[in-house]
């Protein structure tokens, strides 16, 4: 058995944090799914521009589109979202296995809304009516702006994927952001079961200090910055506050640690979130997350 399949046997999740037409087209994804037992994706515009612009993958689709009288963002959108609903479908048996907990794909609004709650709050309810996947995220920063429109967006009931977190006091208000959501759902007479994961960017602390700290402690400051973020996420589920949201039928907003190998064969971070196929599982505060770990 592979490395990748002891991790999901020992209840961690393994997300792929990229996308591309070749690797739909070529069976590629398929296979991740399959051999390495990944159970999600997410992308963001990089990705996307990266792979639009490294291939001739696009190119019928784009001239299609602009034949039809799409451009910009909207084409843009479109040709996203194309990918991102054949990848939702191939990870749908693990959406429905795992009764939502797993199974995702990831869409993320444009960088360009990072500052504007409405644009984003319209950009989110957009996108999750044209992706048409139940198990499609929409990224929402989460910037001073973004977090009255990750409020905003669960409690219109469109899962959100908050990106862009880098501490425990941000990964805070992104909870605080969804656990309100939630609490107006449910005073709207709404169903509180609106999934969500919370997006903590763990190998970036590492990079940016670099060579400027001594050896014994480079690769560490990232996990530092998870144990802090994990111990936060911790103390939410052990609320009574949690408790009586749980009590009502609403899942957790897992925690996600985002790692990009800087090159370091020594030290590897394993991000995870468990994978509770039991439904009572998804309220139990002491089971949902093994945090954050390095792994050598």
């Amino acid at each position: 058995m592979n490395k990748t399949r002891l991790l999901r046997d020992a209840g961690q999740s393994l997300w792929l944090d990229n996308i591309t037409r070749e690797l739909l087209d070529n069976g590629g994804l398929r296979r991740y799914i399959d051999e390495f037992a990944v159970t999600g994706l997410t992308s963001n515009p990089t990705i996307f521009d990266e792979a639009i612009g490294g291939g001739d993958a696009y190119d019928n689709g784009i001239r299609a589109k602009a034949k039809a009288g799409k451009s910009g963002e909207a084409l843009f959108i479109e040709l996203a979202l194309e990918d991102l609903r054949r990848a939702a479908d191939l990870f749908r048996p693990v959406f429905d296995a795992t009764d939502g907990v797993d199974g995702w794909v990831s869409m993320e609004i444009s960088p360009l809304l990072a500052a504007d709650t409405q644009g984003s709050i319209e950009a989110a309810a957009q996108i999750h009516r044209q992706g048409d996947r139940p198990n499609l995220f929409v990224k929402i920063p989460g910037t001073p702006e973004g977090i009255p429109a990750i409020e905003e967006s669960i409690f219109n009931g469109v899962p959100i994927n908050v990106t862009l977190l880098f501490s425990a006091l941000q990964y805070s208000a992104a909870a605080e952001a969804y656990l309100r959501g939630i609490e107006r759902r449910i005073a709207a007479g709404r169903t509180p079961d609106v999934a969500s994961v919370a997006s903590l960017f763990v190998s970036r602390w590492d990079k940016a200090v670099g060579e400027k700290v001594p050896p014994e402690l480079r690769n560490r400051l990232g996990i530092a910055i998870g144990q802090r973020a994990y111990g936060a996420y911790r103390k939410i589920l052990a609320s009574e506050r949690w408790m009586k949201l749980a009590s009502a039928g609403a899942r957790p907003q897992r925690l996600l640690g985002k790692h990009r190998n800087q090159g370091s064969e020594r030290v590897r971070y394993v991000v995870c979130r468990s994978i509770r196929r039991a439904r009572h599982d998804r309220y139990d505060s002491g089971k949902n997350l093994e945090g954050i770990r390095r792994s050598r």
